[in-house]
């Protein structure tokens, strides 16, 4: 495979072999930022997982992990009488914590009380106003998504692990968060940050395999 072949190349003097040393950019995430999980990550919850940062703070930060799916399907129909008729409208896994509790990122700004995060995007808000939405037929494929849970990181420990070379962070990304496939959303956020980042997104989930 191509991996196999890229680690066997005896390297150029001239070659700059740190791109394949794998560690963060070590940038402090905000509002609205993504955090891209490092390639050789085996956290069961974050391997290859792109994460929104909701909140970042002194206290501690807050976070949508855009990318994962519950084990089974699970839609917002089966948590909404009202929605019981419609087409499935899928639930996605947010994160480890709050497993019960209900986020939705949406480019809708006229919800009531909806969080803007910048690029467009906003999470929760008057969920009448959400369901009305949708009950009206209007499309939700790339206006909504809807998850359970959340990730969280107390004081000082998100900044820990990006030190650690567990996150890279984009804080300028232009993804079409809500448009792509789940599949493909780690590597195409490392690919938007270019350069190294880009070369990254094509090692392989499991080297040894290769």
């Amino acid at each position: 495979m191509y991996f196999s072949t890229l680690f066997r190349i005896k390297p150029h003097s001239s070659m700059d072999m740190t791109i394949f040393q794998v560690e963060s950019n070590k940038v402090l995430p905000r509002q609205g930022g993504l955090l891209i999980s490092a390639p050789f990550l085996r956290d069961w919850h974050f391997a290859r997982s792109v994460v929104l940062v909701v909140d970042h703070n002194e206290e501690g930060s807050m976070g949508l992990v855009l990318n994962k799916n519950f084990s089974h399907l699970m839609t917002l129909n089966e948590l909404v009488p009202a929605l019981a008729a419609l087409p499935p409208i899928p639930l996605y896994k947010g994160g480890p914590i709050g497993k019960e509790t209900l986020f939705y990122l949406h480019t809708l700004s006229y919800l009531k009380d909806a969080l803007p995060l910048g690029n467009g995007l906003y999470l929760n808000g008057d969920f009448d106003q959400m369901q009305q939405y949708i009950l009206s037929g209007a499309p939700t494929q790339g206006v909504v998504r809807f998850f359970m849970g959340y990730a969280g990181w107390q004081k000082g420990q998100l900044k820990q692990e990006i030190e650690a070379n567990t996150w890279i962070v984009n804080n300028e990304s232009e993804v079409d968060l809500l448009n792509m496939y789940l599949r493909d959303l780690w590597r195409e956020s490392l690919c938007d940050m270019g350069g190294k980042y880009a070369v990254w997104s094509r090692y392989p989930k499991y080297p040894i395999m290769n």
